[in-house]
């Protein structure tokens, strides 16, 4: 080492969010990851968090001396190392297929686990709605009653009952347990379903209110106790294509008519329209997706959570988590069109949006935010899968390795892998550490049109136009 250079630099703790840690330290420049980790936690007083840390925008892998350009350092600077929080529990990679469930007559169209993990559901082209066990790997119950196919199922917060809708504009709820239809057949649309979205947990735990979306251009609101339609939104002039119902009591939906509106849940009012895209809007996210997708169960990490059965227990939970994501600034809005583009909005306050984001060659098919509301992918029928930092709209990369249109893209619940499935017949897992491709998974006959990732991790499930149910594990 010359002799000149410095062996150490004046830093000072920063998290991403702006917050300063402690006072200055004197850092030695060999010290590594792991030894920033323990200060790190010593000063927030935390047991054993992970933490990212970044310094100048590169991150350190190893020692803060490789991270920076020791040459250019100036010894009166004081540098800024930015900690950013990981899950504390890791997801480890599906790698094989570990059962090929036939059983569905037709394409399999969704397929979507329950908010705890635990339970996994499905529909197809043959009308059926089916339960599968997880345990044995097997088909658990077959849930007949619709007359077309069945196009998007979702399963109420609670993880009790799960919709399903149909071509035929019909919604019917399901019993997971026993596969019994609950309640009457909802019947209104006029024409096929697009959509569907459950009031979330912590604004009513009871479960009963469900927001769909149609082809006949309305969004109606469902007391799924009566079978009734308690409020109609009308204003789209074309096909909706998606309905999301917020955390703090708003609803956001997508249309062909290239506008997305927001109204208000509790009466229906139009809050504004967010206009922008040239072409059909035909996928909504929101930052908030995932906690509202669990709310009560937070699968890795609250064992208690499920055995305890409290609504008002559980509803504390649910808010929590939400108000926990909204720290960092609200509830954030992402739509993809067939105009190649996607747009970030802040739709609680904002007319205009965030940012454009621009680089994509086909129309943009599906859009997640990740578990941990830092990264956006987006999938296309340009064959790539692209990343975007969720807070600004900035591009990150692209994602190469699929021959043939993206559909669908999936999130770990740590936010460290990413899976994607195709027209190829292909589902590939990403790595988020590499930027990288992390596993090729081959094994289905033809196109994968529906892949989920369980929240607590253990499995995926994928399924397609070869009629069979595949579930992966590491």
């Amino acid at each position: 080492m010359d002799e000149d250079l410095p062996i150490s630099v004046q830093a000072k703790l920063k998290s991403d969010t702006g917050e300063e840690i402690g006072s200055t330290l004197d850092l030695p420049l060999n010290i590594n990851k792991d030894q920033l980790q323990l200060i790190c936690n010593a000063l927030l007083q935390e047991e054993d968090k992970p933490f990212l840390f970044f310094v100048k925008d590169v991150e350190i892998t190893n020692t803060l001396k490789d991270a920076l350009d020791v040459k250019i350092l100036n010894s009166e600077e004081v540098l800024e190392i930015i900690y950013q929080q990981q899950a504390v529990f890791r997801v480890r990679p599906v790698t094989r297929c570990t059962s090929s469930i036939p059983g569905h007559a037709e394409a399999v169209i969704s397929t979507s686990f329950s908010p705890s993990g635990k339970k996994l559901a499905s529909g197809s082209g043959d009308t059926t709605v089916r339960f599968w066990d997880l345990h044995t790997q097997s088909p658990h119950h077959v849930c007949k009653g619709h007359t077309n196919w069945v196009l998007c199922i979702n399963w109420a917060p609670d993880g009790q009952k799960l919709a399903s809708a149909c071509k035929q504009g019909r919604i019917m709820l399901w019993d997971p347990n026993t596969g019994n239809q609950i309640g009457k057949t909802m019947i209104g649309h006029k024409q096929w379903i697009t959509a569907m979205a459950w009031e979330p947990y912590h604004i009513n735990p009871e479960c009963r209110k469900l927001a769909s979306s149609s082809k006949d251009g309305d969004v109606r609101i469902w007391d799924t106790v009566t079978g009734l339609t308690i409020l109609s939104l009308t204003g789209h002039s074309k096909a909706v294509t998606s309905v999301k119902w917020g955390g703090s009591g708003l609803i956001y939906t997508s249309s062909q008519d290239r506008i997305i509106k927001v109204w208000r849940a509790e009466d229906g009012i139009l809050c504004r329209n967010l206009e922008g895209h040239a072409h059909w809007v035909n996928t909504l996210a929101l930052s908030t997706d995932y906690v509202l997708r669990t709310g009560p169960f937070h699968p890795v990490t609250d064992q208690h959570t499920a055995k305890n059965t409290d609504k008002n227990v559980l509803q504390q939970n649910a808010l929590q988590r939400y108000e926990d994501v909204c720290r960092h600034g609200p509830e954030r809005l992402v739509s993809g069109s067939d105009d190649f583009t996607l747009f970030l909005w802040l739709p609680e306050k904002e007319k205009r949006p965030l940012a454009r984001m621009t680089g994509h060659q086909q129309l943009i098919n599906d859009v997640k935010f990740s578990p941990d509301t830092r990264i956006l992918a987006s999938a296309s029928f340009d064959k790539s899968v692209k990343l975007w930092e969720a807070a600004t709209g900035k591009f990150i990369t692209t994602l190469r390795g699929h021959v043939q249109a993206v559909y669908m893209v999936a999130w770990s619940a740590d936010s460290r892998l990413l899976l994607s499935s195709s027209a190829d017949s292909t589902l590939k897992v990403w790595s988020m550490k590499t930027k990288k491709l992390e596993l090729d998974l081959p094994g289905h006959a033809d196109e994968v049109y529906a892949v989920d990732w369980s929240p607590d991790g253990a499995y995926v499930a994928s399924g397609g136009k070869d009629k069979v149910l595949k579930l992966w594990q590491h």
